[in-house]
């Protein structure tokens, strides 16, 4: 069975842009200019056996006033738009949105028409004409919210429908508001869009719809559980890394010793710094590789930027398999002029950066014993740096932010590029990964170089419940099947 959908708006509203979305795929032409889809477009939005879900891109409503008063004086509306002579080249608009009607009336089982959200019901005239228009071809219309601007918060959105809710109720064919932005709408939207086609289609094309319903959320769902493995394997690789600092001599313990008081401007970089470079070069060169990967996962083009790893790299673990006598002699050393140098035996690192905390000496649990810690956790040969727990939880708030990043990303916008995402997105996604922090730790507890493919694994349940529990947060009327 072949269910159709038609977009439909006033032209230059953005519905081949929304078409790009959709369908994940460069269809027609997107330019900034009226009547630029000439031509109604079809394409295939998702197959099923013997079943398909088609999407029509169809050229812009022109003088929708005229055609609405024009129509609504014919005693039978539809016979005289079947017998009306066209002139497409004397009157280009009408003509336009005779086109579009002609589709709708040989095509649609659901129209999809488009506003423009940006400008306030009351400022737009062509709305009421064309869902006038509408009414009278009495096909089943949800009414879409385009150009809303940057990802809304949940209150905010409601608001928005409410807002156009007046518009809707006052033509028969709309049978529901939704908001759905071709640049910034996020695929669990599609999945709302859906479900209100699924409503909107008469009895005996439901059952086929439901099928094809099913297919597309398979499908999207096959996308969710692969983004979910790049983000744990990423995560899995940061903890798992390490980079040993190579043998130092006296003058490189000195020059150490320095940068560590502050009292170090310039020079040769230390072992140490050069190791904490090799560390934060690989894990920028690992964001950016998995980023693209996302990217391409969610039928967009472009690249991730270079990131800027300034702030984590001031965050990382020292394992030193220091003997007691010279750890009691350099701790000796640190514990008089160091304030807020934190001993973390649990996760058997000498934190630096992050552990340098305001208030509070070394002195309380001794180098010698810290020495003995770090020999009893590790046994390492040769001091070895790591990220800390503190940066791989911050790493993981990250991987959420950059994957509502990607999924937010409409085709229709282009190629993706870097860009901040909303400020309530951080604090949904900390209050998304808060139940799931007792799993992650579990999970960096496990961690060695060997065990990066167990860590991947361990990481998939939490990152997964904490993304779902993230995405419902966000739209809770459209995430319930995840």
């Amino acid at each position: 069975m072949r269910i159709a959908l038609s977009l439909v708006s006033h032209t230059n509203v953005g519905k081949t842009t929304l078409a790009r979305t959709l369908l994940r795929r460069d269809v027609g032409e997107v330019r900034d200019a009226p009547h630029v889809t000439q031509v109604a477009e079809r394409q295939t939005l998702v197959e099923a056996g013997d079943h398909v879900l088609e999407l029509w891109d169809t050229p812009g409503f022109g003088d929708s006033v005229r055609l609405a008063r024009r129509l609504s004086r014919a005693g039978n509306p539809i016979g005289w738009f079947l017998n009306e002579v066209w002139d497409r080249w004397r009157e280009p608009a009408l003509w336009s949105s005779q086109r579009a009607v002609k589709n709708v009336l040989d095509e649609a089982d659901v129209v999809l028409y488009l506003v423009n959200a940006a400008e306030p019901p009351e400022d737009s005239p062509q709305v009421d004409a064309e869902l006038a228009v509408l009414d009278l071809l009495g096909t089943p219309t949800l009414l879409l919210l385009n150009q809303v601007g940057p990802p809304l918060d949940a209150l905010s959105e409601a608001a928005e429908r409410a807002r156009w809710q007046g518009v809707a109720e006052a033509h028969r064919c709309v049978r529901g508001v939704l908001a759905l932005d071709a640049f910034a709408r996020c695929w669990v939207q599609e999945d709302a869009l859906l479900r209100a086609v699924g409503a909107a289609l008469p009895g005996e094309a439901r059952s086929a719809f439901d099928v094809l319903h099913r297919a597309w959320r398979e499908r999207e769902r096959g996308v969710w559980q692969q983004a979910l493995q790049v983000l744990a394997q990423r995560l899995a690789r940061a903890a798992c890394d390490r980079e040993p600092i190579a043998e130092t001599g006296w003058t490189d313990r000195l020059a150490e010793l320095g940068s560590a008081l502050g009292l170090r401007r310039g020079g040769p970089a230390t072992p140490r710094e050069r190791a904490m470079s090799a560390l934060a070069e690989r894990l920028d060169t690992d964001m950016r590789a998995s980023t693209d990967r996302l990217i391409a996962l969610h039928g967009l083009d472009g690249h991730a930027g270079a990131q800027v790893l300034q702030r984590l790299a001031e965050h990382y673990a020292l394992r030193a398999p220091l003997s007691e006598g010279r750890s009691a002699l350099v701790g000796g050393l640190l514990s008089g002029a160091l304030a807020g140098l934190k001993a973390d035996l649990a996760s058997g690192g000498l934190t630096l950066g992050g552990g340098l905390l305001a208030g509070g000496l070394l002195g309380a649990l001794g180098a010698a014993g810290l020495a003995r810690g770090y020999n009893l956790v590790r046994g390492l040969e040769q001091p070895t740096l790591a990220w800390t727990e503190e940066v791989l939880h911050e790493l993981a708030e990250s991987a959420l932010l950059g994957y509502l990043a990607v999924a937010h990303h409409g085709r229709g916008r282009g190629a993706w590029v870097d860009g901040p995402g909303p400020a309530f997105w951080a604090e949904q996604v900390q209050a998304a990964l808060a139940p799931q922090h007792a799993a992650f730790d579990a999970a960096w507890r496990r961690r060695t170089p060997q065990d990066e493919v167990a860590v991947a694994a361990a990481l998939q349940a939490p990152l997964g419940s904490a993304g779902a529990a993230l995405l419902r947060s966000l739209y809770p009327d459209a995430a319930d099947w995840l």
